[in-house]
C-alpha cells in the first residue's frame, strides 16, 4: 500500500515538467506577440535567448514522455531544466547588462566595428534603408526593467522551481 506522502511527491515532479513546457510556450508566445503586434523585431540575443526556451520545452516534452518508462525521468530532466533555464538566466541577464551599458555586447548586434558588405553599400546607394536592430538598446521597458530584464527574472525563478522539483524526493 502506498502512503499519501509518496503518491504527492511522485506527482509533483511529473507536474512540474507539465508547467515548464507550458511556461515555456508562454514565454515564446509573448515573445512573438511582442514581435508580430507590438511590431518590436529582436535582436540577435532576443534570438538567441528563444533557443533556450526551445530547449527547455523540447526537454520538458521528452521528460513528460520518460516519465513513462523511467521512475526517475522527472527528477533528472528537473536537473536538465534547471541547467537550461539557468543558462538563459544567465543570458537575460547579460542582455539585460549590455542594454544598461554596465559592459560591452556582441560586435554584431551593438553597431560597434561594424562591417558594410559590397551588398549593403549597394542596397544603401539604391535607397533601401538597412536597419540593424541594436541589443544595447531596449525597444521596451515596464518598471524600468526591459523585456531582456524580464526575462532573466522569469528565467531565474524557472531556475529555482526546476531544481526544487529535482529536489523533491521520491520514496517507495
Amino acid at each position: 500500500m502506498r502512503s499519501s506522502r509518496y503518491s504527492r511527491a511522485q506527482a509533483s515532479t511529473p507536474t512540474f515538467l507539465i508547467f515548464a513546457a507550458v511556461a515555456c510556450a508562454t514565454l515564446l508566445a509573448i515573445a512573438h506577440i511582442f514581435e508580430t503586434f507590438g511590431h518590436l523585431p529582436p535582436c540577435e540575443l532576443c534570438l538567441s535567448q528563444r533557443d533556450g526556451y526551445w530547449a527547455a520545452f523540447w526537454a520538458a516534452m521528452i521528460g513528460i514522455g520518460a516519465t513513462r518508462f523511467w521512475r526517475r525521468a522527472p527528477r533528472g530532466f528537473a536537473v536538465l531544466l534547471g541547467l537550461i533555464f539557468l543558462a538563459e538566466t544567465m543570458l537575460a541577464a547579460y542582455h539585460a547588462g549590455v542594454e544598461w551599458k554596465w559592459w560591452a555586447g556582441p560586435t554584431a548586434c551593438t553597431g560597434t566595428h561594424a562591417t558594410i558588405t559590397a551588398a549593403d553599400m549597394s542596397s544603401l546607394l539604391k535607397g533601401v534603408k538597412v536597419h540593424m536592430v541594436r541589443c544595447d538598446q531596449a525597444a521596451w521597458r515596464w518598471l524600468g526593467l526591459s523585456m531582456a530584464g524580464w526575462n532573466a527574472l522569469c528565467a531565474l525563478g524557472l531556475t529555482v522551481a526546476s531544481f526544487a522539483a529535482a529536489s523533491v524526493r521520491i520514496r517507495r
